[in-house]
């Protein structure tokens, strides 16, 4: 495994952007981001951090596996520093933002799926 954490909470406007099909993405970062933050994130303990997540690895958000299509130029140095990247779930071959993870899967995540305890983890 090559990283996981476990979703801690979420603020009041974090899953709005993952509702609507144009944006499509979650905003994660540690749990102890500043108030201004947190309230359009998921929240989530420090991660455990093997080594870093490749185009092609599978990452596990609340048990759906998505594939990574693609990793933004800032994604991995701010996941290993604050926990913070966007997951971007519209797939494709080029990240959206230099902070962007995108992901590709079958079956998408949803607001039901969010909850606390459950993990991110990338294999």
């Amino acid at each position: 495994m090559k990283y996981y954490c476990e979703i801690t909470s979420w603020g009041d406007e974090a899953l709005l952007f993952l509702e609507n099909p144009e944006t499509n993405f979650i905003i994660i970062f540690n749990d102890n981001a500043p108030a201004e933050l947190a309230s359009f994130s998921v929240l989530h303990t420090p991660a455990n951090y093997n080594a870093d997540p490749i185009v092609g690895d599978t990452m596990v958000v609340c048990e759906k596996a998505f594939t990574i299509t693609a990793i933004g130029d800032e994604a991995l140095d701010t996941l290993k520093e604050m926990g913070h990247c966007t997951l971007s779930f519209k797939g494709g071959a080029e990240a959206e933002r230099p902070g962007c993870i995108m992901l590709q899967g079958d079956v998408p995540l949803t607001r039901d799926d969010v909850r606390e305890g459950a993990t991110i983890e990338v294999y």
